[in-house]
């Protein structure tokens, strides 16, 4: 069975401002009397930070003045949540080799200390800058105060060449103000819900000389964290590589064989990335790579990739992020409420993918916007924790559609992002069942009927299947099953379109077919639908791979199936491998599950009818077989894979075709 159910079992709103941060700017204090500062604006302080996000702190000029105490998404300071592990200093197991906890785990970053630690680390900080008073009297001195955030911020002074973290009993000498003074900010968390932190950071220095005072604030936002898009080259590819010696193990290895040289063929020639521990081999479920970004100071954009764990208590695959992933420049986030009802498949990550930049109806998205199924049916909706945190970040808000006519119930299996020589710059891809039941009529009319529905071969304990074209029609739910997709996926695009401006001729239809992909189980008296983990056989490795992530587990975990029982709501899976649940290799190169459709005149009907619409397209297509390693499961190659890709554009700038979209 697919982990989704099992153990996949898988802004820019209105106008331009994200957040309204409002801080004090400066003021003069104090009693008329006593020593004065001297008569130039050397005498009042002003404290600078990258307002302009060009990487560098201008303390002779203005740019980084306007809007140092406020913030939208095109202007404003920007620092970095530090949680990654730059010097490998966290822990990953306890004394004696003992396996840390989730929270142990997770309790250990760059951020969790008050050191620096490095020069690797030192880049993880945004500069701010005191403009110098070459006029201060010998006996000034400087204070600093995090007014607002601190909880969630360290601040550093760079003095005598190292930094040093400041605290309240830091003071800055007349000849540190005189010349100026450099610090560095990080975050010690990426904002997880907004209500509690918003993100803001306001930073105040205040200059003491005789009985008088002037003090400077500036505001700095965290940077958000942000989901890929597949505008965005793939740099890196990774996927399960599950051990052990049984028959369905050896051949998950030779697909990671297959996929690495299909990776290699599309220009990718970074190492995989092999996970290995937990014998889990849904990769793009149990982690959805994200990244949080600002202009370093070298004027380069300075990326943290940031592995976002599937909300899903008890997920162990998750833990090897920490374990194996989490170094220089890649830290880790989880978020769980044991309190809360979980539904396992709908927290996986294949359920969260990501419109690319666009801009429609006087909301624009330049980092793009994610996407999440939910079952309206039942009433269903993935983590709210994980919602709140992905809503927090004021960037791309997410877009839940419906998939309640899904068994695993991922955005994933119907939908995806294309690449495109478009003022827009990408286009919809699409299942079209209503095509796939044409290519089964056509060969049908034109004498193929008894023609096998599968090319597949049979396997030791999985024989081939055996029926055949017509027997697939005429069967007693596939046509109108595939009737109910249809409709379904076209209410899904309505939504797709109503909010991002889409139009038909932007819309990549893909042939596909589903079928129902459960059985009748009694849990309770109650006849429910359960994921058909008999599909792969039941002494199948791949399925006591998922030990404990069994039919038991998904049953007595998923209370919201069993109250939706009543609803009698039919779920499918894709019938012939899903070609829109593949793999974005580069902008024209795309891998898709091997179709293994009626074999015709030579030729797979399905094969050439997939092949020529992504042509279309502007992609060339090449296709793996993922029969028995993930089809079976409920899954294709994009459920077990998942990419790494370049973060380096600036998220703030105006999304492609907005001019006209907006």
């Amino acid at each position: 069975m697919r982990s989704r159910t099992r153990i996949r079992p898988r802004l820019y709103p209105a106008g331009s401002v994200v957040l309204a941060l409002a801080a004090a700017g400066s003021v003069l204090a104090g009693p008329a009397g006593g020593s004065a500062f001297a008569a130039d604006a050397s005498g009042r302080a002003d404290l600078r930070a990258d307002v302009d996000r060009d990487g560098k702190v201008d303390v002779t000029g203005g740019s980084d003045t306007r809007g140092e105490n406020g913030w939208t998404v095109e202007r404003g300071a920007v620092f970095l949540p530090n949680i990654d592990d730059d010097s490998k200093r966290c822990r990953v197991s306890g004394p004696g080799g003992d396996p840390l906890t989730d929270a142990q785990l997770a309790a250990c970053n760059d951020g969790t200390d008050t050191k620096v630690n490095g020069s690797e680390d030192a880049a993880d900080l945004a500069r701010v800058r005191s403009v110098p008073m070459p006029g201060l009297a010998s006996g000034a001195k400087g204070t600093l105060k995090i007014s607002t955030g601190a909880r969630h911020t360290h601040l550093f002074l760079k003095r005598s060449g190292r930094w040093v973290p400041v605290t309240p009993a830091t003071t800055l000498t007349a000849a540190e103000l005189r010349s100026g003074a450099e610090f560095g900010v990080e975050a010690t968390d990426v904002v997880r819900d907004k209500a509690k932190w918003d993100g803001r950071a306001v930073i105040r220095l205040t200059v003491t000389s005789g009985r008088r005072s002037t003090s400077d604030a500036v505001t700095l936002r965290v940077a958000p964290l942000l989901t890929q898009h597949h505008l965005q080259d793939t740099q890196q590819v990774m996927v399960s590589k599950v051990q052990g010696d049984g028959p369905d193990s050896r051949l998950q290895r030779q697909f990671v064989a297959e996929f690495a040289k299909e990776v290699e063929k599309a220009g990718v020639t970074t190492p995989l990335i092999t996970f290995e521990k937990y014998a889990d081999r849904w990769a793009q479920d149990f982690v959805e790579p994200a990244y949080v970004s600002m202009t370093g100071p070298d004027g380069r954009r300075h990326a943290m990739r940031v592995m976002l764990r599937s909300a899903q208590p008890d997920r162990d695959a998750g833990r090897e992020l920490f374990e194996r992933l989490r170094g220089r420049d890649i830290g880790v986030v989880q978020v769980t409420d044991r309190a809360e009802p979980v539904d396992w498949s709908l927290d996986s990550m294949g359920n969260l993918e990501t419109i690319p930049p666009y801009a429609h109806g006087g909301r624009a998205f330049p980092a793009g916007r994610i996407i999440m199924g939910e079952r309206k049916d039942i009433g269903a909706r993935p983590s709210k924790v994980m919602r709140t945190m992905l809503a927090s970040q004021g960037m791309q808000d997410p877009l839940l559609l419906d998939t309640s006519w899904l068994g695993v119930g991922h955005v994933d299996e119907f939908v995806q992002f294309l690449p495109a020589d478009t003022p827009r710059g990408w286009r919809i891809g699409v299942a079209d069942p209503k095509a796939g039941l044409r290519l089964l009529r056509d060969a049908e009319r034109d004498g193929h009927g008894r023609t096998k529905m599968f090319s597949v071969p049979g396997r030791s304990g999985s024989p081939a299947p055996k029926e055949t074209i017509s027997q697939a029609l005429a069967s007693r739910h596939l046509v109108a099953d595939n009737e109910m997709a249809a409709r379904r996926i076209a209410a899904n695009l309505d939504i797709l379109k109503r909010e991002t401006g889409v139009t038909d001729a932007e819309i990549v239809r893909v042939p596909a077919l589903y079928t129902r992909d459960s059985e009748a189980e009694t849990a309770g008296g109650r006849e429910i639908p359960v994921p058909r983990l008999t599909r792969m056989g039941a002494g199948s490795d791949l399925v006591n791979g998922l030990g404990k992530h069994g039919q038991q587990k998904w049953l007595t975990e998923n209370p919201s199936a069993v109250r939706g029982a009543a609803a009698a709501t039919v779920t499918t899976s894709a019938y012939v491998p899903g070609a829109v649940n593949g793999v974005l290799l580069a902008r024209d190169r795309y891998l898709a599950p091997r179709q293994w459709g009626p074999v015709i005149g030579g030729k797979d009907v399905f094969t050439e009818a997939v092949t020529a619409v992504y042509r279309r397209a502007g992609l060339k297509v090449s296709y793996i077989d993922d029969w028995y390693t993930y089809h079976l499961g409920m899954g294709e190659v994009h459920c077990g894979t998942n990419t790494l890709r370049d973060t380096s554009a600036a998220w703030w700038m105006r999304p492609a075709g907005s001019a006209n979209g907006a």
